[in-house]
């Protein structure tokens, strides 16, 4: 229905019919947290949510954008001219896919493009990457690119890094083209290597809901931003190429190295969580997806304390989600705001949901969305 939702949408805006219609997912993080930017380790799922594009070529030269999620407006740029800070506000996006491909040698034309979205913005759901990397696969079928998927998402994230200015790492760009249906992404971040970790959460009777608190703070991008520089500053103080080189055995002797206060902090966090992404990794290769719930939970504590890029929204949700008998629950995505994401035996999904509503009502906040969150396959083409 959404496709040929997209499909008819474009006829009626632009009087002719699209070339197609792409899709890329958002997605969930089960565990890896700002570990990308420090060439660590990331378990994200993509959900059923998505970006839609539907897709003509132009031989004007004319890139024109339209959103459903902004009815009145269509965006209409030179290719060309494309540069970073020439499009403003949610374009942003979709226009830096086109000149990051130019910018990467790929002479791609102007297009007509009609966007629509079911992934909740703001969040922590990477609206934005979906997308990137629905444009960047309805490119790449457009013009016979022949990228991969792995490609698509590196160049996504240039759009975003260097056209858009936001300095995300790779994960929400690599979850969005490469996750598979029924699995977790495994990826490395410094070779960009993946592997897929089966993730049957229905044949063993669990649940991982997602949470979406409602709430995103102003001042998370800035804070992102400074918690980079913070990783940076400390790997170069300890004369590693990243954090990712300290060792989860040698993390006491490193942190002695470093000034008191936020640097140790960060560094503690990047560290043990590099850790919990393998032990979850080796649980689920394992077949024991029960067991990964306290780790869940130790992250959530670890981003809270170390990381300190929790709000009480989040800690309220984690807090009561496991007093309601969840097997563990954190905070997913950059922070300050944004979603929670439960793992929870299936029969006790609604009562737990039901608690953490409760919870945000006695104090007086708006009332969360809560989903089940299923594996779901990376950017596609839909016809």
């Amino acid at each position: 229905m959404e496709t040929e939702a997209v499909s008819k949408g474009f006829t009626t805006l632009y009087g002719t019919e699209p070339e197609g219609v792409w899709q890329a997912p958002g997605r969930v993080n089960v565990i890896g947290e700002h570990t990308d930017y420090n060439d660590g380790f990331m378990l994200p799922i993509a959900l059923p949510h998505a970006a839609r594009v539907a897709a003509a070529r132009r031989d004007d030269g004319l890139l024109r954008l339209h959103s459903v999620q902004s009815p009145d407006s269509v965006t209409e740029v030179v290719v060309a001219d494309l540069a970073p800070g020439s499009v403003e506000g949610w374009a942003a996006y979709p226009a830096g896919v086109v000149w990051a491909l130019r910018e990467a040698g790929h002479q791609v034309a102007g297009a007509d493009l009609y966007l629509d979205s079911d992934v909740p913005t703001g969040a922590g759901l990477s609206s934005s990457a979906a997308l990137e990397c629905a444009v960047a696969t309805a490119y790449n079928d457009l013009h016979g690119l022949a990228l991969t998927p792995r490609q698509l998402a590196v160049l996504a994230q240039r759009a975003e890094n260097a056209f858009v200015g936001v300095p995300c790492g790779i994960l929400d760009q690599l979850a969005s083209s490469c996750c598979a249906e029924g699995a977790a992404l495994f990826v490395d971040a410094r070779s960009l290597d993946t592997r897929q970790v089966p993730l049957d959460l229905a044949a063993q009777g669990l649940v991982l809901l997602v949470i979406d608190t409602e709430v995103k703070h102003a001042h998370a991008d800035g804070a992102y931003a400074e918690r980079r520089a913070g990783c940076e500053r400390s790997a170069e103080l300890l004369g590693v190429p990243a954090l990712r080189d300290v060792p989860y055995d040698g993390l006491d002797a490193a942190l002695a190295r470093l000034p008191e206060g936020e640097l140790r902090s960060l560094t503690r966090h990047i560290v043990t969580e590099d850790a919990r992404v393998e032990r979850v990794i080796a649980l689920l290769d394992a077949g024991d997806l029960r067991g990964i719930g306290p780790i869940l939970t130790e992250g959530h504590a670890s981003m809270r304390d170390d990381f300190a890029i929790s709000c009480a929204e989040t800690d309220l949700a984690v807090d009561t989600a496991v007093a309601a008998g969840a097997l563990g629950a954190r905070m997913t995505g950059g922070g300050f705001g944004g979603s929670v994401i439960v793992l929870a035996e299936r029969a006790d999904a609604d009562r737990i949901t039901a608690a953490v509503t409760d919870a945000f009502a006695a104090r007086g906040w708006k009332t969360p969305r809560a989903f089940t969150a299923v594996p779901a396959a990376g950017a596609r083409r839909l016809i």
